[in-house]
Formats: C-alpha cells, sequence, structure tokens
C-alpha cells in the first residue's frame, strides 16, 4: 500500500466555499452496484423502516484562539477536552511555551490558562482559570478547514453552517459533516417512515486536519479522539440488527467510533475513552451496513478509510464520476451514501 493509491485531481472549484441551502438539497451520489445521482433529500426512499442512522451529536466549539505570553503572540487550537479538566491543543509558536508559563487571551481579558506540558511537536497541555465556559465564545473563533477560505475569518453564517442539527455535546474541533446535511422535514419523514436516529458523541479533534506524510500510510498515527456511547445507545442498536434493520453510520466518525465499540459478532457495547482507530483497506468492519459520509481529500485518511468501507477501485471510480459530473467536495459539500458489501441500493 502506497500513499499514491489515495490520491486523485481535484479542480479547485470543486470545493464547496458555502453549504447547500436548503441543507438536504445537497447532491447526493448512491455508490453500490452501480452509481446514481440523488438529492441528500431522496434519503426516505432509500432507507427502510427498522434501520437506524446513528449520528454524531458532538458540538464544535470555537476553538481557535490568539494568546500572549509575555512579549510573544501564541496561536492556540484546542484540540481535546481530557478528564480531569484540562485541555490538549496545538500551539504555534510554541518553543516560547514552557511548563508554568501563562497564557492571556485576546477578546477575553478575565481568561488565563496554564501550560502544564509541551511535547516535541507542538502539542501543549493547558490548565484554564474558571471563566473558560462562560468567557471561550468571546475569546474563540471557528476553527474552519483551510480550504474554506475566509479572509477575514469566519463569518456570521459560518456560525449556524458549521453545526449539525444533531450538535448536543460541546468538544469538537471541526464539524461530524455528513450531519450537515439534515434540516427538521428530512428527519419527520424519516421518523414518519420507521427510520430511528440514535446518537452517539465523537468529539472531532484538530489532527482531523492534518496530512499523512509517510509514504506508507500504516506508518500513519491518528490522534486520539474522545468518544462516548451509552448503554442506551448501544441497545437501539443492536435492537435494530436482531430485528433485521441497517445500520446507517452518518459519517465517518460515526463509524469509527462504532467500530471501536464493536465485539467480534459486530454488537455494540458501551464506550467511553478515546479511540485513536485508523482504518485502511483490509480492514475486518463489523458494526455499519451503509454509511453516509462528504466527498473528502486526496491522500487523506478519510478517503482512505472509504476505500476500506466500498474498495480502492469503487471508490476512485465514484470519486471520478462526481467530479465529473460537477458535485461540490468538502465539508460544506455534497455527500455520497456507501454500501459496505456494494449492495443494489435501489
Amino acid at each position: 500500500m502506497n500513499l499514491s493509491d489515495f490520491d486523485f485531481d481535484l479542480p479547485p472549484y470543486r470545493i464547496a466555499q458555502h453549504p447547500a441551502r436548503p441543507r438536504d438539497s445537497a447532491r447526493l451520489l448512491i455508490v453500490g452496484q452501480s452509481l446514481s445521482d440523488r438529492h441528500v433529500r431522496d434519503l426516505p426512499s432509500l432507507l427502510c423502516e427498522g434501520d437506524v442512522l446513528v449520528v454524531n451529536d458532538t458540538r464544535v466549539i470555537p476553538a481557535q484562539l490568539q494568546a500572549s505570553c509575555g512579549a510573544a503572540r501564541i496561536g492556540i487550537t484546542l484540540d481535546q477536552p481530557m478528564p480531569n479538566g484540562v485541555w490538549h491543543a496545538l500551539a504555534r509558536n510554541a518553543r516560547r511555551l514552557r511548563p508554568g508559563a501563562v497564557l492571556h487571551f485576546e477578546g477575553a481579558a478575565d481568561l488565563t490558562a496554564t501550560v502544564l506540558t509541551r511535547d516535541a511537536h507542538g502539542g501543549v497541555t493547558l490548565a484554564f482559570n474558571d471563566s473558560f465556559p462562560e468567557a471561550l465564545p468571546r475569546a474563540g473563533a471557528l476553527a474552519l478547514p483551510p480550504y474554506i477560505r475566509r479572509p477575514g475569518g469566519p463569518s456570521p453564517e459560518d456560525t449556524a453552517d458549521y453545526q449539525t442539527i444533531f450538535a448536543r455535546e460541546p468538544g469538537a474541533v471541526a464539524a461530524p459533516t455528513a450531519g450537515l446535511h439534515f434540516t427538521p422535514e428530512l428527519l419527520s419523514v424519516l421518523n414518519t417512515n420507521g427510520v430511528r436516529i440514535v446518537s452517539i458523541t465523537l468529539h472531532v479533534g484538530a489532527g482531523t486536519f492534518l496530512p499523512v506524510r509517510n509514504n506508507d500510510p500504516a506508518q500513519h498515527r491518528m490522534h486520539a479522539e474522545r468518544g462516548q456511547i451509552t448503554s442506551d445507545a448501544a441497545a437501539a442498536i443492536n435492537a435494530a440488527r436482531a430485528n433485521g434493520g441497517r445500520i446507517v453510520a452518518v459519517g465517518t466518525t460515526t463509524l469509527r467510533l462504532l467500530e471501536s465499540a464493536a465485539a467480534p459478532d459486530g454488537s455494540i457495547l458501551p464506550f467511553a475513552g478515546t479511540t485513536d482507530l485508523f482504518i485502511l483497506p483490509g480492514f475486518r468492519f463489523r458494526a455499519a451496513d451503509l454509511m453516509l459520509t462528504n466527498f473528502h481529500l486526496p491522500r487523506s485518511t478519510l478517503f482512505m478509510l472509504v476505500c476500506a468501507f466500498s474498495g480502492t477501485k469503487t471508490m476512485r471510480a465514484a470519486y471520478a464520476h462526481a467530479i465529473a459530473a460537477g458535485y461540490r467536495f468538502y465539508s460544506y459539500g455534497d455527500a455520497c451514501l456507501l454500501s459496505h458489501n456494494n449492495g443494489d441500493l435501489e
């Protein structure tokens, strides 16, 4: 396996800078035994009574902060909350930081953080003062992906656009973008048709933006991300499968957490902790039958995951079709519905 196996040419004008409006008007490429062009609003005709949509209910926080440490300006991107209340973060100009140093943040004079540790790769652990929950919205900004061009910073529209309808649990740096396509109207129709929505939580970290640099993808190491599957959620997913329903993972983050919590027989166990699961072709999937996901970057861990799920040859053909047919790519772009066994979805 070589990194070039997951490369493809994407014209820059195919990268979406704004979401479809309404959200469920986004295009949907059905990838099964053949390819079919539909829209996200067509999901009710593609799913069956008894199927379960498993969604990620993490909520994106304003994770991009500007701080000062003495005379030095430090860029901070919050990465992951830790069990003891401190945060792991990525720091620009991190060499100026030492354990015990105190950061002061622009936009919120009452907010400070003490550096607890620093690693060799620009990561730091920070203990914020008690003002953190109230001050973060004043001090922070959305950490939009670099391919969404906002020279003046995120717009007011991005605050709503870059948040899914399922968002409940604060802690993500980046949105679980497959969930961006859902609307109250679409959920209502799915519910009427007997498709159940089950929420789990994986807080997407800053590592999601980091490229794969090793020519051998198997040498890449994922950043750990914190997640939770409650006993009720696990029971609902297992009951659906026992009754013949299909498990539809909404997004790669949902799929990774499900697979992290899957028993050898495919049943889902309650989960609370971190996962750094890296899914490459050859992975044995146990937890999901279908996956709804956006179109991902070339040479990325996410494109590797979809190749593992539906086959590299299948996904390269699907992406070539999507580019030729004018689909919009990445976080604000269109979606595809994948079958693990490449069965016919229509």
